[in-house]
């Protein structure tokens, strides 16, 4: 029998679950990023709370989908990009482009830009990467 079981599973779509709520309150409380204004230390620390919520669902939605694959699917991808494209064709996600984007976002969040690209950043992940958010917790939580 194998180490990681439904049981696993179920623990990861939970964090799933939570991590993406989180990213809800944060997307539900915002309003899209504004250059042109100065902001303040208390206007700005919403956005860098969405920032880590979202690092943070990533990271479990990923954990998740190695937990996924190795259970039906008995392998270990060697690449995110193959884990992805499993994912794709299962129908848990709506495309692999839109998850390496995510994780390259993640990856750019820890470094400092200027604010066009800041608000592109948060626009991307307010908008389309939470519809995925969403989509993929849809998916899990009524898979029919």
């Amino acid at each position: 029998m194998s180490r990681i079981s439904i049981e696993h599973l179920d623990a990861a779509k939970k964090k799933v679950i939570f991590a993406i709520a989180l990213v809800a309150r944060s997307v539900e409380k915002l309003e899209l990023y504004d250059i042109n204004k100065i902001h303040t230390i208390d206007e700005i620390e919403p956005y860098d709370a969405l920032c880590d919520r979202f690092i943070r669902a990533v990271e479990v939605c990923i954990k998740y989908f190695r937990t996924y694959e190795y259970i039906f699917f008995v392998v270990q991808s060697d690449s995110l990009r193959d884990v992805l494209n499993i994912m794709e064709k299962t129908g848990l996600i709506t495309n692999t482009p839109i998850w390496l984007d995510m994780r390259d976002i993640r990856n750019r969040i820890v470094h400092d830009y200027s604010p066009e690209q800041i608000k592109s950043m948060y626009d991307r992940i307010m908008n389309d990467f939470f519809v995925e958010l969403k989509y993929f917790e849809k998916k899990i939580t009524c898979p029919n």
